[in-house]
């Protein structure tokens, strides 16, 4: 695959966790598929995978609650 940002070949699919809202209102979605190129290290989601995002946002069905630690940076 070419890279929208360089052109050269070989993005590749890496799966990331994306983070939505913050205490009680975060959402973490899991095993999200990002292209990523080697080259210009360029990071970009598709169109389908950010339709596919918003719905899950909108409706997360199938969630499960689970503790998360949370430490703030601070200088």
């Amino acid at each position: 695959m070419l890279c929208s940002n360089c052109g050269k070949e070989g993005v590749e699919v890496k799966l990331v966790t994306k983070t939505f809202g913050k205490g009680e209102n975060l959402l973490l979605i899991e095993d999200v598929p990002v292209l990523h190129c080697p080259h210009c290290h360029e990071r970009y989601l598709t169109a389908e995978t950010l339709h596919a995002l918003e719905d899950i946002r909108l409706s997360p069905r199938g969630a499960r609650e689970r503790i998360v630690k949370s430490v703030s940076f601070a200088i």
